[in-house]
Formats: structure tokens, C-alpha cells, sequence
């Protein structure tokens, strides 16, 4: 499999001292993104408040290879030590899409959390995408599950 590369353009405004995003050890999945906030924030940090949610700059737009997407997902020690997750997990980026890069973060902690300019708050999955064909059928096929829902397979 050829490795993907993804195409990285700063905003203007955006501060190049912030890292693009990056795989922190050799077996990462996700590359991690960081929060490259707008110059009136970068001093001050932005506060996420309890059951707030906010769409945090990075600065970046990419470029993503057809065939593939970007795939935005929490960083477990945000979650578990703060509580801070993303209300639409995983979030996709699209490969047609070249707009501005933002992480909607949600904090589902109990207290104000400061999200410092810099600091890692997410990771960007890269994977590919298969595009399937839709259509009515008259009947679909019988499985031993059938019908059974949301627990219908059990505890386990």
C-alpha cells in the first residue's frame, strides 16, 4: 500500500512555530493535531467550560488524496483526565473539502478546562474510503440475527 500524503497549507494568520500535525511514537495510529489559535488567544488560552463546545482553530487546511479521509478523534488522556471528547466522533474530513481545518472539542468534564495555544487536543486518522451503491430491493437476506437491535446480541 502506498502511504497517503496529505498536503498542509497554513492560514495566514496562523502561527508557523506550531507543529503540523504529527505521529508521537513509531506505532501511532493517529497524528496529533494542535490548536494554533488566533494571535488575540495565544497568551491567554482559550477556557472550554463545562458542556461547551467549541470549534478550536489549527491554522492548517489540508489537501487529502482521493480515495481517502481524515478522521478526527479525542485523545484518550484529554478524555479521561478532563473530560474533553468531540461531540461528533469521528469527525470526517472529506477529500474534496479545502476550507479551514477546525477540531469541535467538547468539554463533558466538571470544570473549566484551558486549551493553551499549541497543545495537542485531538488526533487525525487517515483512512481509506469505499463509495457504495445504493438501491431498493424487494426483499434482503435472512440472517440469524435477523431483526435484533441496539443489546439484542447479548452481554459480553
Amino acid at each position: 500500500m502506498t502511504t497517503p500524503t496529505i498536503k498542509v497549507l497554513r492560514e495566514d494568520w496562523a502561527d508557523p512555530a506550531v507543529a503540523l500535525p504529527s505521529y508521537e511514537s513509531a506505532g501511532a495510529a493517529g497524528a496529533d493535531i494542535r490548536a494554533n489559535l488566533v494571535p488575540e488567544d495565544r497568551g491567554s488560552g482559550f477556557t472550554l467550560y463545562p458542556m461547551q463546545r467549541a470549534i478550536i482553530p489549527t491554522g492548517l487546511r489540508v489537501e487529502i488524496p482521493e480515495g481517502f479521509e481524515m478522521q478526527i478523534r479525542p485523545r484518550s488522556g484529554l478524555a479521561l483526565k478532563h473530560g474533553i471528547s468531540l461531540p461528533n466522533t469521528p469527525g470526517t474530513i472529506d477529500a474534496d473539502y479545502r476550507g479551514p481545518l477546525g477540531v469541535l472539542l467538547i468539554n463533558l468534564g466538571h470544570e473549566p478546562y484551558l486549551i493553551e495555544h499549541g497543545a495537542r487536543i485531538a488526533q487525525a486518522i487517515i483512512a481509506p474510503v469505499v463509495q457504495a451503491r445504493f438501491e431498493v430491493a424487494q426483499a434482503l437476506g435472512d440472517t440469524a440475527r435477523g431483526q435484533g437491535g441496539f443489546g439484542s446480541t447479548g452481554k459480553h
